[in-house]
């Protein structure tokens, strides 16, 4: 049975005391994964060991099945084949939510908050298991929902204001640029304590000021601890940001390394950069 997770809200300034990971370790381990629609395999027989700690980085050309395997990570589509663990435990073939509350969260290439609700309240609604979702226990135990609640503000508010974006948070959700939505899927996911972040092309339609801002957070939440995986296309953020790089192609995993042998290699460069003249 797995042992129960620290309650979400408390991470306010337990977050940003937490050490540095003693050792290397394997966190997200998946062998053989395959995915097929119809007739056509997206993603074959894929495997990969991403370590605790780094941020790895995704790419391909378009159609090569990054966001099918991500979306087959998280939960959102079942794999046909394959196993995928998380820090020692098997997420392969759980529903998003279950995968979600196992640690592995993600942000999509479009943001999708909910539009009406306030920036705060989109970020609040993240944390799962929260008391005050069985309607029961707004008559059984009132006090503990209230003082959930109280914890889960503080813990939205605390992630709002590491985004950047504490002076919206009674706006509704609509008003967000795309780089300002993609700064709150940043908090959703942080207010749950991930141990792995997948984020669905960062730069994407963000401008240059809003995209310095996520790359410079997402340096500073895996110097406290937090690992990522990241799907893009822009070379400049991967060979900065990333270590490792994986590339894909027509829904295999070519290559594995640094950005400079990866981007070096020439499988890549006919496959993703195109074949020199």
């Amino acid at each position: 049975m797995q042992a129960a997770r620290p309650p979400a809200v408390l991470l306010h300034l337990k977050y940003m005391q937490r050490p540095t990971l003693p050792q290397v370790r394997a966190l997200l381990d998946v062998v053989n994964l395959s995915k097929s629609f119809g007739g056509h395999q997206v993603v074959k027989q894929v495997s990969f060991v991403l370590q605790a700690g780094v941020i790895g980085g995704l790419i391909g050309p378009n159609g090569a099945g990054k966001t099918t395997l991500f979306n087959c990570l998280t939960g959102f589509m079942p794999a046909q084949s394959g196993s995928v663990h998380l820090d020692g435990r098997s997420i392969g073939g759980l529903s998003s939510s279950a995968v979600f509350a196992a640690g592995l969260a993600r942000t999509f290439q479009i943001p999708r908050p909910f539009p009406e609700m306030t920036v705060l309240d989109n970020v609040m609604l993240a944390p799962r298991g929260q008391i005050g979702e069985r309607f029961w226990n707004n008559w059984l135990q009132p006090s503990r929902v209230t003082a959930q609640e109280r914890q889960t503000r503080e813990a939205a508010r605390y992630w709002l204001d590491f985004v950047g974006l504490s002076t919206l948070e009674t706006q509704a959700a609509r008003i967000l640029s795309g780089g300002q939505r993609k700064l709150l899927e940043l908090a959703r996911v942080m207010v749950a304590q991930p141990k792995l972040v997948l984020l669905d092309e960062p730069a994407a339609g963000v401008n240059p000021a809003l995209l310095d801002q996520i790359v410079d957070k997402v340096r500073v939440l895996n110097a406290q601890g937090t690992t990522f995986l990241i799907i893009e296309h822009n070379m400049d953020l991967v060979a900065s940001l990333c270590d490792p790089v994986m590339v894909m192609a027509q829904g295999q995993l070519l290559i594995t390394g640094t950005a400079q042998t990866v981007l070096n290699d020439p499988q890549v460069v006919q496959a993703y950069l195109g074949s020199p003249a």
